[in-house]
């Protein structure tokens, strides 16, 4: 993760075509505009994680069934 520090007024460019521009700072919060082209979705954090399909993972490999847990990926 790339953590920047910006005033009110400055910009972060993401590749071509998208800034992100500090809008106004307040007490512990930040007011941000966002630049992009129409074919890229933004969404805040929230929505994004209510929208977010659950991910399909097999539960049997093989013969054998196995519990899989999200928490901890690499244990079945």
């Amino acid at each position: 993760m790339l953590v920047l520090t910006r005033k009110v007024a400055e910009t972060i460019q993401i590749g071509e075509d998208i800034v992100i521009k500090v809008i106004k700072t307040g007490k512990g919060t930040v007011r941000i505009g966002i630049e992009a082209p129409a074919s890229v979705r933004v969404l805040r954090g929230e929505l994004a994680e209510e929208s977010a399909p659950a991910p399909v993972i097999p539960a049997v490999i093989g013969p054998v069934l196995r519990a899989v847990s999200d928490q901890y990926p690499h244990v079945a």
